[in-house]
């Protein structure tokens, strides 16, 4: 029969199989933390981006109006007919691109001065239970935040009346934000629409108005009502 011969490690040796053992084991729980941490860091992270920028493209649009760089009558002409109503609305395409490239610029200088920011985040709240959020030490995760923007102005028309109609000038931002975590990545885009300027185009009123309810159980009297008023 053959002996089964034992081999005796050496302490040195069994203490470096053992920090094998342990780093393999911290790694591998590193990597699951990672996992299950990362839509929570991808949600704190991205709302945290669009609060910012929110503020960021509030503040920008206020400062063209404060400078006045926002104005009706520089956006828009109003040609008249013989009579003084309004026969068209010419937008000065001119001024509505330097607008866009103003506010677009100045987006794009406020998002340089914030790319790099840190994220407070309890590690109850990473553990993902309801109970433990909000609780615990917080640990700061860096993060760094890389943006583009587009501005365009659009002019809007909506019924205000009997032969008034609002003109609005509206403000699309469009802020695409890509957010640098440790690890990995993630992006989310920002959009907002805000009114720069509006007035109310009135025209002529007419001696008589008429109104027909789209609804159509009541379409037939209001047509009953139009004949014997105007029989």
């Amino acid at each position: 029969m053959k002996r089964l011969r034992y081999v005796r490690l050496s302490a040195g040796r069994r203490a470096a199989i053992w920090g094998v053992f342990l780093l393999t084991a911290v790694m591998g729980l590193m990597c699951v933390a990672v996992l299950h941490m990362k839509p929570i860091l991808t949600n704190l992270a991205a709302a945290s981006v669009s609060n910012t920028v929110n503020r960021i493209v509030v503040t920008a649009v206020y400062d063209a109006v404060s400078a006045g760089e926002v104005d009706y009558d520089t956006l828009v002409h109003l040609e008249k007919d013989q009579s003084g109503h309004v026969a068209a609305v010419r937008s000065d395409m001119a001024a509505f691109n330097r607008l866009q490239s103003r506010i677009a610029d100045s987006i794009l200088q406020r998002l340089s001065e914030v790319s790099t920011r840190e994220l407070e985040i309890p590690v109850g709240t990473l553990t993902g239970s309801s109970l433990l959020a909000g609780r615990g030490p917080c640990i700061r995760i860096r993060m760094q935040a890389v943006g583009s923007t587009t501005a365009k102005l659009r002019n809007a028309f909506t019924a205000a009346g009997i032969n008034q109609t609002k003109h609005q000038i509206l403000l699309d931002v469009t802020v695409q934000m890509s957010i640098l975590l440790p690890g990995f990545r993630t992006s989310t885009q920002v959009s907002n629409e805000i009114t720069v300027a509006e007035t109310i185009i009135i025209g002529s009123v007419p001696d008589t108005y008429t109104y027909f309810s789209t609804t159509p159980e009541d379409a037939e009297q209001y047509a009953e009502d139009y004949i014997m008023n105007n029989g």
